[in-house]
């Protein structure tokens, strides 16, 4: 039997890993096969490893339950048969598992903990100098996003020419050399002068982008994959089925033993005129055969929408459509989709030259109320121009704008929501109306909590009334100076005083026991 060794013991919803020694011969990454099977008391199942480099093979399993669980190992370059067992703990204090939909619309950790989407875009972070890789890793540290969106292959695009230190493949890169500012889309598509071996990958590249996933999950952040994109000019985007299908299944591999990690099949797959839409359905549907852990997937848009009601579809990843209008849409894109509406490019707070990225930070907050009071969820990202033209959408660093602090007290106000998450209501016409969203899934009485938003508006006051009986705790939230103030306890008939402010908000919560009402304690 080749040498081999396995994990002992790991911790529920972490990773169970078995490295085994084996042959070099030929083409180790396509002639030769590696697979498991995982099976305990309440699960069972089937995994595919990788080849690892240097004559190491891996294949990795994530345990969703405590206890004993045996394995049996099986590589098309033995004979033999690789058999044990191992032990699985529970789950560790910061350990709350994937993320999953909940109540149709929303999100949950496996264990049943609140998950509220922030997210923020850094496209190719991992693959700038390591310097410049630990300092983004401080600013997520001390930012309100639970979530990045990153992409596997590097990116070429504005601000963003220079090469990764390494690349995915075997090869030869071409020469960008006389690639300017002005002349960069030129370059886009495979360029002349790339020599690759696309069925030959170099594990170190993706060897570090699992550090990098890994570093996110200890910091309780969601890697949210960027599979494939179309802006490129080393050819990755246009390889042919076979090697498009071999890198999906090495990825898949690699990565989806990660508790942590969603997959986006695509930014702006109708850029990619390469890929049919027969071709995104097969890779959607090698996700779904081999990662057996069912990750959250999703594909962006640029022009056109993909149909997100394709079953293999979780949630909606969304880039607005409209220079003004995104958020305001989440709505009509719940009733069309029935699922989680994540915008995941609502525009960012920037100065560059593209109106996708030079919106205000007060901008960009306003469509992040708008989209979780009509239950969807906004996300972020940041391109202020600088003299080192280190733009936090595509290389991370620090961030300059004014919206993370925002985002933040926003982030506060979802957690404290009495559910997995908002649903819309349809109170008033000229405001935006949130309230628990098992209010709407168990047809309850509305009467529990509402969060009302007025954007842009900027009224003195509001008058409200539900009933004669219900109290309710009422408080001014002023969403750009981050303030919650008390506005006293209500009943009937009422009016809360407003400062004719734009971007305030007013959340009312019934009272329950003991609540002062005209300064007297009424229980």
């Amino acid at each position: 039997m080749n040498e081999w060794n396995y994990t002992g013991n790991v911790e529920k919803w972490c990773i169970f890993e078995a490295e085994i020694k084996g042959t070099t011969a030929g083409n180790p990454f396509t002639d030769y096969t590696i697979e498991g099977t995982f099976s305990g008391t309440h699960e069972v199942k089937h995994t595919e490893g990788f080849y690892d480099g240097n004559g190491i093979y891996r294949i990795r399993f994530m345990p969703s339950f405590a206890g004993e669980y045996n394995f049996r190992i099986k590589c098309s370059f033995s004979d033999s048969e690789y058999t044990g067992t191992f032990q699985v703990a529970e789950a560790g204090q910061n350990n709350h598992g994937p993320v999953h939909v909940a109540n149709t619309y929303h999100f949950a950790y496996e264990d049943g903990s609140k998950y509220y989407p922030v997210g923020t875009t850094c496209y190719v972070w991992e693959l700038q100098p390591e310097e410049l890789q630990a300092q983004t890793l401080q600013t997520l540290k001390q930012s309100p996003f639970n979530k990045i969106r990153f992409c596997i292959f590097p990116k070429h695009y504005a601000y963003n020419f220079r090469d990764p230190p390494l690349f995915p493949y075997e090869g030869t890169p071409c020469d960008a050399s006389k690639m300017t500012e002005d002349n960069f889309m030129e370059y886009n598509g495979s360029a002349p002068g790339n020599e690759w071996d696309f069925s030959r990958f170099v594990p170190a590249y993706f060897r570090h982008i699992e550090q990098c996933i890994e570093k996110l999950r200890d910091e309780g952040i969601e890697a949210d994959l960027i599979v494939m994109h179309p802006y490129d000019r080393w050819g990755f985007s246009r390889m042919d089925r076979e090697h498009d299908d071999l890198y999906w299944h090495y990825v898949t591999a690699r990565f989806a033993a990660y508790r942590n990690v969603w997959w986006s099949l695509a930014n702006e797959y109708d850029l990619m005129p390469q890929k049919t839409l027969a071709d995104w359905e097969r890779f959607a549907q090698i996700l779904c055969t081999c990662d057996p852990y069912n990750h959250l997937r999703s594909i962006h848009n640029c022009h056109v929408f993909y149909d997100h009601s394709r079953p293999w579809v979780t949630h909606c990843s969304i880039q607005r459509q409209d220079v003004y209008k995104t958020a305001e849409l989440v709505n009509e894109w719940r009733e069309k989709y029935r699922k989680p509406v994540v915008l995941d490019e609502i525009a960012y707070e920037g100065n560059i030259q593209y109106g996708w990225g030079n919106i205000s930070g007060k901008e960009l907050v306003r469509r992040f109320w708008e989209a979780a009071c009509r239950g969807g969820y906004g996300a972020h990202s940041e391109t202020y121009m600088n003299k080192d033209n280190i733009l936090w959408w595509s290389h991370g660093g620090v961030l300059h704008g004014e919206s993370p602090a925002r985002i933040q007290f926003l982030k506060k106000i979802l957690y404290e929501t009495p559910a997995y998450g908002l649903s819309p209501l349809n109170r008033e016409w000229d405001e935006v109306c949130g309230i628990p969203a098992d209010t709407m899934q168990l047809m309850k009485p509305v009467k529990d909590y509402y969060l009302c938003y007025y954007g842009f508006n900027r009224p003195s006051f509001r008058d409200f009334h539900f009933d004669e009986e219900t109290r309710f705790s009422v408080e001014v939230i002023d969403t750009w100076n981050m303030t919650v103030t008390d506005a006293g306890i209500h009943r009937g008939k009422f009016r809360v005083n407003l400062p004719g402010r734009e971007y305030m908000a007013v959340r009312l919560r019934k009272c329950s026991g003991g609540c002062p009402v005209g300064g007297v304690v009424k229980q």
